[in-house]
């Protein structure tokens, strides 16, 4: 395995899907629109939040929603140009945020050049029939990744973005990718940039087995991802203690990317009973691994991702142009939940390897056990609608319980952090 940068043990992104944020069109109009300047109004509320960097998604020239790109060097028309970028990725700086750019590497547009021209099979896996595309997209024609051009392209534009100040990649559509042309482009990159963060986009499969074999520092963890707001809904926290065992074992190698909502999936205030997303962030911010925020969480938004042409749309709103002032004031009490279990997790770096250890379980009633380094969490959930009792020793940190004599009072779909 690859030792991950020491600067992401202190890691808290604040993840923004910028063709969304900005209320940019849906598709290219050979305008340029300087928009990155309305995200980079909001670095003070990213910092205000807690986060310690900023993941960004596609921010490349591309037809439509990004993932589509069609020049890797230059920035998407509708957000901007380069220098509308350098300034972004420097009042991040500024501000100590790192910056995470997203990397679509797997394929590109029709537009791209060398799609448009050809194809070329130096580019491209052409066949009789045409060429390969993406999981049934055709307008997201494959990479040929054998291809010694498409090896160093991938390298150069990596190392051209780091070399401009960007602090890592996420790579989508990671798991697409034969993993002897990840093991072979990022250790070339990470030969120039030690310091750079490498996260892969993993959905299913041996998590443990890509990182080693790709050298990737990391990858999303989706497993966890999809126990917590199942194991809410379906009051069955048998669930979630299971995958918090799966969770430590991928702990023993790298440390997973967690997170409780992104650009592809319904929003958490939409996935689970609101009153339960508390539950959820807790887990998020004291188990092991490097947090992510996805925008508009924070606030309490809500959205439902369909599988349809624009389902992702919901998922993908703009933010206030005039910033954080045009927010309405519905959103603050999740916000300041989120502020408080972030400013826990930044006082408590420890808690980046750490693992969890369900200790007293029940359906509905779970007591998580999270240690490293001789410091001890334990976070308290109480998903049933009545009150209940819980033998923990700790004192109260956050949340609202009755801490007595070596147990713990919870109210209904309440919980707690004991220290």
């Amino acid at each position: 395995m690859v030792q991950e940068p020491g600067w992401v043990r202190h890691a808290v992104w604040w993840h923004v899907y910028p063709l969304g944020f900005t209320g940019a069109e849906r598709a290219a109009t050979g305008q340029v629109t300087h928009r990155l300047g309305q995200v980079e109004a909001w670095l003070d509320y990213a910092v205000e939040l807690g986060a310690s960097g900023l993941l960004l998604g596609p921010v490349f020239a591309s037809e439509t929603h990004g993932y589509d790109t069609v020049d890797h060097f230059r920035i998407d028309p509708r957000l901007g140009v380069r220098e509308d970028f350098d300034r972004l990725v420097e009042g991040a700086h500024r501000r100590g945020l790192r910056v995470l750019l997203d990397g679509v590497f797997n394929h590109v547009g029709r537009g791209f050049a060398a799609f448009a021209e050809g194809p070329s099979p130096e580019w491209f896996h052409v066949t009789g029939e045409g060429y390969e595309h993406f999981e049934g997209h055709a307008h997201l024609p494959t990479l040929n990744h054998g291809s010694g051009v498409v090896r160093d392209h991938v390298v150069e534009v990596m190392c051209h973005w780091l070399s401009a100040g960007v602090d890592g990649w996420r790579l989508d559509a990671a798991y697409a990718v034969p993993r002897g042309f990840w093991a072979e482009v990022l250790g070339r990159v990470r030969a120039r940039f030690p310091e750079a963060y490498l996260v892969g986009e993993v959905i299913h499969g041996d998590y443990a087995a890509f990182v080693a074999e790709t050298g990737v520092h990391s990858v999303t963890q989706y497993e966890l991802w999809k126990a917590v707001w199942s194991s809410l809904n379906d009051r069955n926290l048998f669930e979630l203690a299971w995958a918090l065992g799966r969770h430590g074992e991928f702990l023993d190698s790298f440390v997973p990317l967690t997170f409780v909502g992104n650009h592809d999936v319904t929003r958490i205030a939409s996935q689970v009973d609101p009153a339960l997303v508390p539950h959820a962030l807790v887990v998020l911010f004291t188990t092991g691994g490097t947090p992510a925020v996805y925008y508009g969480d924070e606030q309490g938004f809500r959205g439902v991702k369909e599988d349809r042409e624009g389902g992702d749309d919901a998922v993908r709103p703009p933010f206030p142009a005039e910033g954080p002032s045009g927010l309405a004031p519905w959103g603050a009490p999740v916000l300041r939940l989120h502020q408080d279990l972030i400013g826990l997790r930044r006082r408590h770096p420890w808690l980046h390897r750490a693992r969890t250890e369900a200790v007293e379980l029940s359906n509905t009633g779970v007591v998580l056990v999270t240690e490293a380094e001789g410091q001890r969490l334990a976070a308290v959930l109480n998903i049933g609608d009545e009150t209940a009792r819980f033998r923990v020793h700790g004192d109260l940190l956050l949340g609202d319980a009755h801490v007595s004599g070596g147990a713990v009072q919870v109210g209904p779909r309440g919980w707690a952090v004991l220290g």
